[in-house]
């Protein structure tokens, strides 16, 4: 699908539920979200019903997320069945890691491409001060479990929130060993996120130059779906990689659009704009209605977003207000 700035989007990242098992500081209140009914929520053949149309317009990667995508049940048995589906090339996760020991080798039966496991800290305690909750341990066991399949691309993503205890670098020197791809991902100012300043890709390269070998820019082939851009590190088998929306904006090649557990269609993440995929299926929608009204929701995807701008500016602009649990991460 080409939208009315020539950008190519061939990424669908679907949320399948708003509910976690963390209570990650700068993604949800401490006492939770207020979860919507079940059944507002996509079923297993709605969720597959959109991707095939999706596919039929150009869509070829899929991305499962959260919440955390492993609190839903028989999330193997979709990950077979999108990969089988026609047109779709790669289907990846993303995860928290909690649940995921148990269910490693059923994801890497149903043919799973890759994960994206969450880790913002090693630290014990300050794993416990980010997510709420003491569950570093089970998170690891899944990291550990998932390096028993080398045929599925393994990233750890860390979001930096400027607390020393986090120790970035032991976080780093997770891709010395393993050919696992630590990435940084700047804070979005979405939701609770908007509380807290971050780290700047600046800052984190000076950080983490402190204590890491000599890096220099990778320029080998692209290692995922998205905007993330790489170095080498020497000596390091995996690499390590910057996520900055907002000190290094890629709006120009944005190449995604998301779908909300809630089936609502969102062009970029930090508009509410969009559209309500679920109530065309559910309002018995044909397929070809299905198609036009995601075209016509492709019609508006914005240039790119203000994160960082004029206030009043995003105000009129709609920004998001929900959490990122609630939108999909």
């Amino acid at each position: 699908m080409i939208d009315r700035c020539g950008r190519n989007i061939d990424y669908l990242r679907i949320s399948v539920t708003d509910r976690c098992n963390l209570r990650c500081i700068y993604c949800m209140p401490e006492e939770g979200v207020q979860h919507v009914e079940r059944s507002l929520i996509l079923q297993e053949e709605e969720i597959l019903r959109i991707c095939r149309v999706m596919a039929e317009l150009g869509i070829r990667k899929i991305k499962l997320t959260g919440g955390e995508p492993l609190v839903r049940p028989g999330m193997p048995r979709l990950v077979e069945k999108l990969k089988n589906m026609p047109g779709i090339e790669k289907v990846t996760l993303t995860t928290n890691g909690v649940l995921l020991k148990d269910q490693m080798r059923d994801f890497a039966g149903a043919g799973l491409d890759g994960l994206n496991i969450s880790l913002d800290s090693l630290d014990a305690d300050c794993s416990r001060k980010i997510t709420r909750r003491d569950e570093l341990g089970r998170t690891f066991g899944g990291i550990e479990e998932a390096l028993k399949y080398p045929e599925i691309s393994l990233k750890i993503n860390c979001v930096p929130l400027g607390i020393p205890e986090q120790d970035l670098c032991r976080v780093a020197f997770l891709a010395q060993d393993h050919k696992v791809h630590v990435r940084f991902i700047e804070m979005m100012p979405i939701g609770i996120g908007k509380e807290f300043r971050g780290v700047s890709e600046e800052e984190l390269l000076g950080i983490l130059g402190k204590k890491l070998p000599r890096f220099s820019v990778y320029e080998g082939e692209p290692l995922g779906n998205g905007p993330c851009h790489y170095y080498e590190v020497e000596g390091f088998s995996g690499k390590i990689g910057f996520i900055s929306a907002v000190s290094h904006k890629f709006c120009g090649e944005c190449n995604r659009i998301r779908l909300t557990s809630q089936g609502f269609l969102k062009t970029c993440l930090q508009y509410a704009a969009g559209r309500d995929l679920r109530a065309v299926i559910r309002g018995g929608g044909s397929d070809e209605e299905l198609k036009a009204v995601i075209l016509e929701a492709l019609s508006e995807k914005p240039d790119g977003h203000i994160f960082g701008g004029n206030l009043e500016k995003q105000k009129e602009d709609k920004t998001e207000k929900l959490c990122m649990s609630q939108i999909g991460g």
